[in-house]
C-alpha cells in the first residue's frame, strides 16, 4: 500500500546508522541522500525516509518484510549490535497467525522496529 514513509529522528546521522545496521541483513542501504534526509530502501528505491527534528518524535511502530526467518534473527543481532534495545526475541508469535516469525527492537527515538516473516520454517 505505501511507496514509502518519512519518520523525524531527534539526530538523523545516529539514526541512519542504526537503520542501515539493523536492515542490512534484509538488503536495505542508502537509496538517496539530500540535505534534508537520507532515503533508505532496497535496489536504489527509497522506502523510509528519515528527516532532522528539533523535536523528539512520536514512536512509531516500523514492521520490515524478510524473505526468510534467518534474515530475522540476522536482523535482531544487527539491531542490538548497532544499539537497539531488545523489545521481543526473534521466535513465532502464532497469536497473529501460525507462521509469523518476528523480533522487536527499540531504535533511537523509540520506534519499535520489527522484521517479519510470514513463511513456514524449514
Amino acid at each position: 500500500m505505501f511507496d514509502h514513509i518519512g519518520i523525524r529522528a531527534s539526530d538523523r546521522e545516529a539514526s541512519e546508522a542504526f537503520f542501515l545496521r539493523a536492515l542490512a541483513p534484509l538488503g536495505v542501504s542508502v537509496a538517496m541522500k539530500g540535505p534534508h534526509g537520507v532515503g533508505l530502501g532496497k535496489n536504489g528505491k527509497p522506502s523510509l525516509w528519515i528527516y532532522e527534528s528539533d523535536e523528539r518524535p512520536v514512536a512509531l511502530h516500523l514492521a520490515f518484510t524478510a524473505q526468510d526467518r534467518g534474515q530475522v534473527d540476522a536482523f535482531h543481532r544487527a539491531a542490538i549490535e548497532a544499539g537497539g534495545r531488545d523489545n521481543g526475541p526473534p521466535g513465532l508469535r502464532s497469536h497473529y497467525h501460525p507462521n509469523y516469525y518476528a523480533a522487536f527492537v527499540i531504535a533511537p527515538d523509540g520506534h519499535n522496529v520489527e522484521a517479519v516473516c510470514h513463511l513456514p520454517g524449514g
